[in-house]
């Protein structure tokens, strides 16, 4: 084995032991995420549900899933347009429609012992002023919340845990549910298992150049 080869395998050792260890620490969150249809596409909220305010004719859905940030949060799936929803609904004095669509996500991400009803769609009709909170308690009940405001569980789905934290093998979160209800401290620095790992590749690439020379006449 000459040198160059010998570098590139050392080189090729500590990247994997570096992606191994990110993927280690990653987590992920395990919570309903709250989504807008734009324009026929899901885009995540800019404001929870207890306090957006959707207009009549609008189209809000939640998902649960297991998500690292708003970037990597699955979102509500199959077709929906308030027509086809909210068709059996009329429209009244006072009054707005919203379009909802909650889907209660697969069984790898539900909480252990736990079942996920199947996706539905619902048009909800409530005062004109009413939040989207208020609107998904007209036909999703019952509702469960944390004590900072987190949404936990639609239709007692799921029967217990709010936002819990899940390994994954995403990248780790700059911004996750819970960070958004309550802060958490960020940790800094390498983990014990990278700096472990470094050791035993820049050893192992060491014993590798010490035969290499060795055997050089």
């Amino acid at each position: 084995m000459n040198r160059r080869r010998t570098y590139a395998l050392v080189l090729s050792l500590l990247l994997l032991v570096i992606g191994g260890a990110g993927q280690a620490q990653a987590v992920g969150y395990r919570y309903w995420s709250f989504w807008d249809l734009t324009g026929g596409k899901w885009n995540y909220a800019t404001q929870g549900p207890s306090t957006a305010r959707p207009s009549d004719g609008d189209v809000q859905g939640f998902r649960f899933a297991v998500s690292a940030d708003s970037q990597d949060a699955s979102k509500p799936r199959g077709h929906a347009d308030f027509a086809s929803i909210c068709a059996k609904t009329p429209a009244q004095a006072g009054h707005k429609r919203v379009a909802l669509v909650i889907d209660s996500g697969t069984t790898a991400d539900a909480p252990g012992g736990e079942t996920p009803p199947a996706p539905r769609t619902v048009c909800a009709r409530v005062p004109a002023d009413a939040t989207t909170a208020e609107a998904l308690a007209t036909v999703a009940k019952p509702l469960r919340y944390d004590t900072n405001a987190l949404l936990c569980a639609i239709s007692g789905y799921p029967g217990k845990g709010c936002g819990d934290q899940v390994a994954t093998s995403h990248t780790a979160p700059a911004t996750t549910a819970k960070a958004d209800a309550k802060s958490e401290p960020t940790r800094h620095g390498p983990s014990l298992g990278l700096l472990a790992g470094v050791v035993a590749v820049a050893a192992l690439g060491g014993a590798a150049v010490w035969q290499t020379r060795r055997r050089r006449p």
